[in-house]
C-alpha cells in the first residue's frame, strides 16, 4: 500500500512539473526572452519526456557485433524470437513486446508496415526480402506471449563497432531506454572501443539499472581463467559505470538448457555461469520488473530536472545582463569581445604547455616500457628453468600451449596500463585550463548549464562528451587495442612456432617487439594530445558562445521592450521556476 501511495505521489509530481515547465516555455513573453532556438530545444526535450511517459518500460541490449546479444534475449524469453547469426548488412533493430498471438512486422523508413513471420528475419531470408522492400527497414516489431514481456519491452540493437557512425536511431533508443543490458564477450575482454562507448553513451545517461553481461563463459577452459576474466570486467566496469551489475553467463548454454537441447561439454565452469544467469534473471525480476514504475518515475524526474536547469540557467544569465543599463551592456559586450580575443591568445599559449605535459607523460611511459621489457626477458628465460633434479619445470607441451598467449597478454597489459595511467591526468589538465578560461571570461554558471544539455546535445553530441575515465585513446581496430606495429612481429612468431622453439623465436624478435611498442606509444600520445587540444578548444568555444548568446539576447530584449517590464518578466519567470524546483529537489537525490 505504501509503495502504491509513493508511486501515485511520483506520478502526480511528474504531472505537476511537466505542466509548470510547459506553462513557462509556452508563455510568449518568456519565450521571446529565451530565444527561438532555445525554445525549440526545450520543446523537443518536452516531447522526449512525453514519449518516455507514454511508452512501455524499455530494456535495451547493447554491445559490439558478435557478442551474442540476440542469444541472451532468447535465453531470457526461453524461446527463439530474436534472429541470430545475422550479418551487419541484415541486422535490424528488433522491438520485442507482449502480444496474445505471435506477430512480426517490418516498419519501413517511409512508415509502411510489412507483415512477416519469424522465418523471414533469419539471415538468408531477410537479405532476400529486404531487396523487395520499397524503403529501408526502420525496425522489426515482434510480439509474443512470453510472460516476461507482460512487464517490459526488450529492444535488440545492431552491433556498435563503429562509434563515428553510430546510427542516430540507436542513439534514440539509448536516450529513451529505462534500463540497459550491455553484452560483452569473455573472449574479447573489453576493447577500447567498448570502454569508450560505455563512457560516452551509457554512463552519461545515469541509468538506474545497468547490467554488464560477460557472455560465452562456457568457452573458457578453467575456473582460474573465469576468475581472471571476471576480475578484469568488474574492474573496468567499476571505473566507467560503477552502478552496473556484472554477471558472467553463457546465453547459448542457457537457451539450450531451457529448450531441452544438447548442451556444450562442461569444462568445470557450468555451475558458475548457470548460477550467474539465474542471479541475473532474479535481479531482473526483483530490481527491474517489480520496480519498473519507480525506475521510470526517477528517469522522467531526472529529465525534467535537466530541462528545468536549462531554462533557469538561461534566464539567470539574461537577467544578469538585463540588469545593466543599455550603455553598460554595450560596454560589457565590447569588453567581452576584447576579452575573447585575449583569451584566444591565452588558449594558444596553453597549447605548448599541454604539449610539454603530454610529452613528459609519453617519455615516462616509454621509460616504464623499457623497464618492463627488461623484466619480461627474465620472465621468458625462467620458462626454461629446471628443478632440483635438472628436469624442466615447464613441459614442452605447456610452453607450446601457453607461452604465446602469456607473452601477448603480458605485453598488451603493460601497453594498456601505461596509456590508462595518463588519461585521467590529461583530462584533468584540459578541464583545469578550461575552468581558468571560463573564470577569466567571467562565466560563473557554465558548469551548471553544461549539466543540463538540451535534447539536441543529448541526441547529437555522441563523441563530444568523453568522460575522464576514457579520454579517447586512438582506436586501432584490434579487439584489445594492442600495439598495431607489434602485431606483425607476434604474427611472425605465431607462424614460426611450429618450426622451432617458440622461446627462441620470441627472444630473436624481442628487440623488434620492444621498438615497435615504444614507437606505437609515441603515436598514441600524439593522438591524445590532438584530442586534448580539440577538447580544450570545444569547451572554450561552448563557453564563449553561451555568454555571447546571453548578451545578444539581452541587447535584443532591451531594444524591443521597456527595461522595467523585461526585468519584471524575468523575475516572474524565475519565481515560477521555484515551485517545480522544490518538487524536483524533494524527489531526486542530492
Amino acid at each position: 500500500m505504501r509503495e502504491n501511495e509513493n508511486l501515485m505521489a511520483s506520478d502526480e509530481n511528474i504531472v505537476a512539473v511537466r505542466e509548470q515547465l510547459s506553462e513557462i516555455i509556452e508563455d510568449d513573453k518568456i519565450a521571446e526572452i529565451l530565444g527561438r532556438e532555445c525554445v525549440e530545444h526545450l520543446k523537443e526535450f518536452r516531447a522526449l519526456v512525453d514519449k518516455r511517459c507514454e511508452e512501455p518500460f524499455t530494456l535495451v541490449i547493447l554491445g559490439d557485433f558478435k557478442r551474442g546479444k540476440s542469444t541472451i534475449i532468447n535465453a531470457l524469453l526461453g524461446k527463439k524470437l530474436a534472429p541470430i547469426n545475422v550479418t551487419p548488412e541484415t541486422y535490424t533493430i528488433n522491438e520485442i513486446s507482449f502480444g496474445h498471438t505471435q506477430t512480426v512486422e517490418a516498419i519501413l523508413e517511409n512508415g509502411q508496415r510489412v507483415p512477416l513471420v519469424l522465418e523471414d528475419i533469419t539471415r538468408e531470408n531477410l537479405e532476400k526480402r529486404m531487396k523487395l522492400f520499397p524503403a529501408k527497414i526502420s525496425c522489426v516489431q515482434i510480439k509474443d506471449n512470453a510472460p516476461i514481456l507482460k512487464s517490459i519491452r526488450i529492444v535488440d540493437t545492431p552491433g556498435l563497432s563503429d562509434l563515428e557512425s553510430l546510427d542516430k536511431q540507436v542513439q534514440d533508443y539509448i536516450v529513451n531506454a529505462d534500463a540497459i543490458m550491455y553484452a560483452a564477450s569473455c573472449l574479447l575482454p573489453f576493447s577500447e572501443s567498448e570502454q569508450l562507448f560505455l563512457a560516452t553513451h551509457v554512463s552519461p545517461q545515469r541509468f538506474g539499472m545497468l547490467y554488464v553481461l560477460v557472455n560465452m563463459i562456457d568457452a573458457l577452459n578453467t575456473m582460474a581463467d573465469v576468475k581472471k576474466i571476471m576480475r578484469r570486467f568488474r574492474g573496468i566496469s567499476e571505473r566507467i559505470v560503477p552502478n552496473a551489475f556484472v554477471y558472467g553467463i553463457s546465453g547459448g548454454d542457457e537457451l539450450k538448457r531451457k529448450l531441452g537441447e544438447e548442451r556444450p561439454e562442461d569444462k568445470g565452469t557450468r555451475e558458475f555461469y548457470e548460477t550467474q544467469f539465474f542471479q541475473f534473471e532474479l535481479s531482473l525480476q526483483r530490481d527491474i520488473i517489480m520496480q519498473k514504475d519507480v525506475i521510470r518515475s526517477k528517469r522522467v524526474l531526472t529529465m525534467l530536472d535537466r530541462m528545468h536547469a536549462e531554462i533557469s540557467s538561461r534566464l539567470r544569465m539574461i537577467s544578469d545582463m538585463a540588469d545593466m543599463d543599455k550603455q553598460l551592456l554595450e560596454d560589457k559586450a565590447r569588453e567581452f569581445e576584447e576579452k575573447c580575443e585575449q583569451l584566444a591568445a591565452e588558449l594558444e599559449k596553453r597549447k605548448p604547455v599541454l604539449h610539454l605535459s603530454i610529452l613528459e607523460m609519453q617519455q615516462e611511459a616509454e621509460t616504464w616500457m623499457y623497464e618492463f621489457f627488461a623484466k619480461l626477458r627474465t620472465s621468458i628465460l625462467e620458462c626454461r628453468a629446471k628443478d632440483e633434479m635438472g628436469e624442466d619445470i615447464y613441459s614442452p607441451e605447456d610452453i607450446e600451449k601457453y607461452f604465446y598467449s602469456f607473452l601477448m597478454e603480458k605485453v598488451s597489459e603493460a601497453y594498456r596500463t601505461c596509456i590508462e595511467c595518463h588519461r585521467d591526468a590529461i583530462t584533468e589538465l584540459t578541464d583545469k585550463m578550461s575552468r581558468e578560461l571560463a573564470q577569466a571570461l567571467g562565466i560563473t554558471n557554465v558548469a551548471e548549464v553544461s549539466k543540463a544539455p538540451s535534447v539536441d546535445r543529448l541526441m547529437k553530441s555522441a563523441n563530444k562528451n568523453v568522460t575522464r575515465s576514457v579520454m579517447g585513446v586512438k582506436l586501432f581496430g584490434t579487439s584489445e587495442n594492442f600495439s598495431p606495429a607489434a602485431m606483425s612481429t607476434f604474427s611472425l612468431i605465431m607462424k614460426k612456432k611450429k618450426q622451432t622453439d617458440i622461446i627462441d623465436i620470441a627472444l630473436e624478435n624481442y628487440d623488434e617487439i620492444r621498438i615497435n611498442i615504444v614507437k606505437d606509444i609515441k603515436t598514441v600520445y600524439q593522438d591524445l594530445e590532438v584530442k586534448a587540444i580539440s577538447r580544450l578548444e570545444s569547451l572554450y568555444q561552448y563557453q564563449v558562445e553561451l555568454s555571447r548568446n546571453a548578451i545578444d539576447q539581452a541587447k535584443e530584449m532591451m531594444d524591443n521592450e521597456d527595461k522595467s517590464e523585461l526585468l519584471a518578466t524575468l523575475a516572474d519567470a524565475l519565481k515560477r521556476l521555484e515551485a517545480p524546483k522544490q518538487i524536483l529537489d524533494a524527489n531526486l537525490p542530492a
